[in-house]
């Protein structure tokens, strides 16, 4: 069965960091662009990075660009979440699918992770 786990979430202010960890299981995880999906309190969920599968490519929503990063480490992957703002604020999915950035593609979810910015 395949497991998507999420972990490092928590309360943090604003300007502080955090780091979010997938570990995956019961898939063959190099077969999948692996990503970070975050859903905000009455907002759609949405992409904030991914590696590709196909070769290794990272990218970025515009709202975070410069202050995460993505990296991939045999069954994790991790996102370090820097100069964290409140409205980063969100539960944080990470993902497994063909294709990065598109919410509705994924194959595999993880339950989450809840990240909370104070102002």
């Amino acid at each position: 069965e395949e497991h998507l786990v999420e972990s490092g979430g928590g309360l943090v202010q604003a300007g502080g960091s955090l780091r979010l960890s997938c570990t995956a299981s019961g898939f063959t995880f190099d077969d999948y662009a692996i990503g970070w999906f975050r859903q905000a309190p009455g907002k759609e969920r949405e992409a904030v990075s991914c590696i590709s599968a196909v070769d290794g490519a990272r990218y970025y929503a515009e709202s975070v660009k410069g202050r995460f990063t993505i990296a991939k480490n045999e069954r994790t992957v991790s996102l370090q979440m820097n100069a964290l703002k409140p409205e980063d604020t969100a539960v944080y999915y990470c993902a497994a699918g063909a294709y990065c950035m598109y919410v509705n593609n994924q194959d595999y979810w993880g339950k989450g992770t809840k990240v909370t910015v104070s102002s």
